[in-house]
């Protein structure tokens, strides 16, 4: 597919999933704009696009918790490259944590980066959004829609970004603007992957309970996010697309159950 001439945002974009994401709009010739909280990230992010192919890149660091940093870096990429065709908001927080042994400002950590982060992007980018034709993506999750134990937080916070998406499909889709969500499955070389299976042993498991029988790629990912963006999807919007080899008809399944038995077995080995 080609973007070349067209200006793709990718907040969260220096590393794993989003990094594949950029890299990939890259290689499609489009100009390139990432943040994240990392300067050193951003930088060596920056080199990796113009290597891709990036006709342009840009970069800063903000952290999406904060609406007027937020605002700020958007507006600059604005003066730099012009209206955005493509918005990816892929910023994300997360930890494993039962509720009853969660502090109220864990919980809040997780919804202001998740939550109130896409909610900040969205209405920083607002005013620079090309009418009509921007296409926004935002980076979901599975827990949005199942349950899992260990993840109350991530469960609410990025329900509420689906329906963000649901929302502004309509809200902003007056203006000829898109908004989708894409929701990863497993996917191989990211620090999820790594967290999940740190064995050559967990690694068989888990793809052997993938549908496709294998993992998936930041590429995989990427190439949905291509399809959205692009002109053979110009009539989808509202949409909350899984890329997952088919994995989630299985529901939350035995890694959220694991996972809460993960978490009280430690919480008995160190009770407070």
């Amino acid at each position: 597919m080609d973007f070349a001439g067209q200006t793709v945002i990718v907040i969260g974009g220096t590393s794993g999933i989003n990094r594949g994401i950029a890299e990939a709009f890259a290689a499609s010739g489009a100009k390139l704009a990432v943040a994240s909280r990392s300067q050193e990230k951003v930088d060596d992010t920056l080199t990796a696009l113009k290597e891709a192919g990036a006709a342009e890149v840009v970069g800063a660091a903000f952290d999406v918790r904060d609406p007027e940093a937020v605002a700020e870096g958007l507006r600059q990429f604005h003066e730099a490259l012009g209206d955005f065709d493509v918005l990816v908001s892929g910023a994300a927080g997360n930890f494993p944590a039962l509720t009853s042994e969660m502090s109220v400002n864990a919980f809040k950590t997780v919804v202001d980066i998740d939550l109130m982060g896409t909610v900040h992007v969205m209405k920083g980018a607002y005013p620079y959004l090309k009418r009509p034709g921007a296409s926004i993506i935002n980076i979901s999750a599975p827990q949005a829609f199942l349950p899992y134990e260990g993840q109350a937080h991530v469960c609410a916070a990025k329900a509420g970004v689906d329906q963000i998406t649901r929302t502004l499909s309509m809200e902003w889709g007056v203006e000829g603007i898109r908004v989708n969500s894409v929701v990863p499955g497993f996917i191989e070389g990211t620090e999820g992957a790594r967290r999940l299976a740190p064995t050559e042993n967990a690694h068989e498991e888990i793809k052997q309970d993938v549908p496709l029988g294998r993992w998936g790629t930041t590429q995989d990912v990427a190439n949905a996010c291509l399809f959205l963006c692009s002109d053979w999807a110009s009539y989808i919007s509202g949409t909350v697309l899984s890329v997952d080899g088919a994995l989630y008809q299985r529901g939350s399944g035995k890694f959220g159950q694991m996972m809460g038995q993960m978490l009280r077995a430690q919480a008995k080995e160190d009770p407070k």
